[in-house]
């Protein structure tokens, strides 16, 4: 007589199918590791919106916001490099959206 299998947690699946079917590149593992990295108190005012030639453009809220966050550059960097490995970018630069929040 066989066993049943439980059921796997439906989270579980879908992560698993997200991670899958992601894009490998700098922007996609900066943007899923994006709230982990930084926090989520600075995520829900600054996101990764594009990357080019390792620079990864992040959208503020605010002027206050981008101003703050160039300043924490090193800092952010250092995390994102601990985070993402050989995909982290070697440069940030930060503009102003605040439609997008």
């Amino acid at each position: 007589m066989s066993r049943r299998r439980s059921p796997r947690q439906a989270a579980d699946a879908i992560r698993a199918a997200r991670d899958r079917a992601a894009p490998r590149t700098g922007l996609a593992a900066a943007q899923a590791a994006w709230t982990t990295t930084v926090g989520e108190q600075l995520a829900a005012v600054a996101a990764p919106v594009s990357e080019r030639s390792g620079t990864l453009t992040i959208e503020c809220v605010d002027t206050v916001w981008a101003q703050e966050l160039d300043l924490m550059q090193t800092q952010l960097l250092d995390r994102l490099r601990g985070e993402l490995g050989d995909l982290a970018p070697s440069a940030l630069r930060f503009r102003v959206n605040g439609d997008r929040f």
